[in-house]
């Protein structure tokens, strides 16, 4: 008599490969063949085989696999605390869409801690030591960074979610086109009838700080309307910002375009620290469309970054990159949307 697909055989140890060549009449060989090269087998084989895998629950060892190909499908990415504000919920969406992405194409995201302040090489030289991951995504790709030229060296695998500011470009990167979402906010403002715009950004030196106040100044010299007087700078914190709008809320700005969700926050209550309401008396457009902007009274206007996409581009361009080492790089510059809510009105009696 046969023994029944749920005998206790298990307790004897792991389900191995052996095991379920002996169930699906095969030898090993054919086993590993289904699992790693199925094309190799006749389709009623692979059928045989592949239903035994199911019935035993057999699960290959990802150590065995790593020596076999010399690969782990893992994908290392580092995770460093977040400056104060509100970064830190656009960056679990990034890293939701890249783990969504990478498990699409059969790989995983190993995450590893990363040191607060300027991106550092601790953690990269562990893993490769120990020759747990095939790539590397970066973040936080700023200007000095150091990740990307010594993993060039080495000649490991790496993307970039966010251009090499440093002026030498190297590797592949994916990012989103930020000056163009200031440009549009402008674009805008100047549509309902503002002319008196500011922008309030990061300190001067970050590139993706730099970049947005680029689009902020380029849609207004394009529109003639002055610049002089109408930035301010702030670290990415609320207080500070609130601080920082009030100069330009003093000098008569009627509309204000921020990097950061979190710095048009700091915007509304420096309105209101003045008696001034936001979103009437003066109109806020933010940067990122974190969860707090739709929640926000009035709900704040601001520029959506297209994650998903990002994600997607950015486990395709590794991916890529591990097939053809010596391909030219991937660059990809995607186009962030404008979200328009109650914030951003015409200007009053305009």
């Amino acid at each position: 008599m046969s023994r029944p697909a749920h005998t206790p055989a298990a307790k004897a140890g792991p389900v191995t490969l052996a095991m379920v060549a002996r169930r699906a009449g095969v030898s090993p060989q054919t086993v590993s063949n289904a699992l790693n090269s199925p094309g190799l087998l006749r389709p009623e084989t692979l059928e045989r085989v592949s239903r035994a895998v199911e019935e035993m629950g057999y699960r290959p060892h990802r150590a065995a696999q790593t020596l076999r190909t010399r690969s782990s499908k893992l994908i290392g990415y580092g995770i460093r605390p977040t400056a104060p504000g509100l970064s830190a919920p656009v960056m679990d969406r990034f890293l939701h869409a890249l783990s969504e992405a990478a498990d699409e194409a059969g790989y995983r995201i190993l995450l590893f801690a990363s040191p607060p302040g300027r991106a550092s090489l601790d953690g990269h030289e562990e893993l490769l030591d120990l020759h747990s991951v095939d790539g590397f995504v970066l973040s936080g790709t700023d200007r000095g960074d150091p990740r990307q030229a010594w993993l060039a060296k080495r000649g490991v695998p790496f993307v970039g979610f966010g251009r090499m500011w440093s002026g030498r470009q190297i590797g592949d990167w994916a990012d989103v086109d930020g000056a163009s979402g200031t440009d549009a906010a402008v674009e805008h403002l100047v549509g309902l009838g503002h002319r008196r715009i500011a922008f309030l950004g990061w300190p001067r030196g970050s590139g993706v700080g730099d970049d947005r106040a680029a689009g902020w100044q380029r849609a207004m010299r394009r529109h003639t309307l002055p610049v002089r007087g109408r930035r301010a700078e702030s670290v990415d914190d609320i207080a500070a910002a609130r601080e920082a709008a009030g100069p330009l809320l003093d000098a008569g700005a009627t509309a204000v375009v921020a990097a950061s969700d979190a710095l048009a926050m700091g915007c509304y209550q420096a309105l209101r620290d003045r008696g001034a309401r936001p979103g009437a008396d003066v109109a806020v457009i933010g940067f990122d469309d974190s969860p707090t902007a739709a929640l926000l009274s009035p709900g704040l206007s601001t520029v959506a970054q297209p994650l998903e996409a990002v994600g997607r581009e950015c486990v395709r361009l590794l991916l890529a990159r591990m097939a053809r080492p010596d391909a030219e790089p991937g660059r990809v510059l995607l186009a962030p949307s404008l979200v328009v809510r109650d914030s951003a009105p015409p200007p009053p009696g305009g």
